[in-house]
């Protein structure tokens, strides 16, 4: 068994803005695992917001390069690493590595018997109103849902996009960019642009703030939802949880985290950073059990890798073998 990791750049169309900052390019590392005649691979992207680097992600991964090349599994490697952006990487590949070995798909490990392409939703950056509204009539032509990054001062934004857009379905994510002081308002003016969903609306630290919120909205939880020991208490402020495979640790702690929302009768949602197909392909099993799939990390990139996951009329389709699984 042989473990290479190695960090990558990839160009974001344009910048990529949210209520915490923007930037051009998403760095991610790819991890591939190696027997001699086979090797499975995984990628995640370090999130500055977690406490992750390149070079920190990188050094976990080195940690237990020992114990991947001498055949540790999935369960082992839940004990070995936090969950985070390198476990997520190193899950998947050892996944990915498990079906390139038995012959089989990823859909037949997981027992899925058929997998359906799923609707996505198409991201708008934070930006001016009036670019905001350009962006969200052009996506609306192919997608159905949209996905408006918020922070304050919202109302011209949100109303712009409306009215740009006004068959779509729309989310927010606000990531954490709200307060116990302007909270009231903001969930006010979301119902009144017809909002289906508001992720993440104010930080995860202050999460209990939201059990006095009376609205129709979907009150979704992310920074606030990290494996399934979280579910419990994001049941008891939220009414879906966000399942993201680099906060989970990868598919095997995101199987476990559906499984306990929908114990916990949450709404699921799945969601990614913006990364490249490579990341999307493990989210696309996780995207079959979700009531909300958030899946368009390599359409705002300048490019993707090859192959790559298909996407159409607002779809994105099944991971195939080729990619990964």
């Amino acid at each position: 068994m042989e473990l290479s990791c190695v960090a990558e750049s990839w160009p974001i169309r344009g910048r990529f803005a949210i209520s915490r900052g923007e930037k051009t390019e998403a760095q991610v590392i790819v991890a591939t695992i190696r027997d001699g005649a086979h090797q499975g691979r995984g990628e995640c992207m370090p999130y500055s917001r977690y406490g992750e680097s390149v070079e920190s992600v990188q050094d976990q991964m080195a940690s237990v390069k020992s114990e991947i090349e001498n055949g540790v599994g999935r369960e082992k490697l839940q004990k070995l690493l936090p969950a985070g952006a390198a476990r997520n990487a190193l899950d998947c590949a050892l996944w990915d590595l498990e079906t390139k070995r038995s012959g089989k798909t990823i859909w037949e490990l997981v027992g899925i018997q058929a997998p359906q392409p799923k609707p996505t939703a198409y991201t708008i950056s934070l930006d001016t109103p009036e670019k905001m509204a350009a962006g969200a009539a052009e996506a609306a032509k192919t997608f159905s849902l949209l996905k408006i990054k918020i922070g304050t001062d919202d109302e011209g934004r949100l109303a712009a996009v409306r009215n740009a857009a006004p068959q779509a379905r729309l989310i927010v994510d606000a990531n954490e960019g709200w307060n116990e002081s302007d909270l009231e308002a903001n969930v006010r003016l979301c119902e009144s642009a017809g909002v289906e969903l508001i992720e993440q609306p104010v930080p995860a630290k202050h999460s209990n703030i939201l059990k006095n919120v009376r609205t129709s909205i979907l009150l979704c939880a992310d920074e606030s939802a990290h494996t399934s020991d979280d579910i419990q208490k994001v049941a008891e402020n939220f009414g879906a949880v966000n399942v993201k495979l680099d906060k989970a640790g990868g598919l095997t702690e995101a199987l476990k985290m559906i499984e306990k929302a929908k114990e916990a009768g949450l709404a699921i949602m799945v969601g990614c950073h913006v990364s490249t197909s490579l990341s999307m392909a493990p989210a696309t099993v996780v995207a079959q059990y979700a009531d909300y799939v958030d899946l368009d990390g390599p359409l705002l990139l300048e490019r993707d890798r090859e192959p790559a996951i298909g996407y159409r009329d607002g779809q994105i389709f099944p991971t195939t073998p080729d990619l990964w699984g």
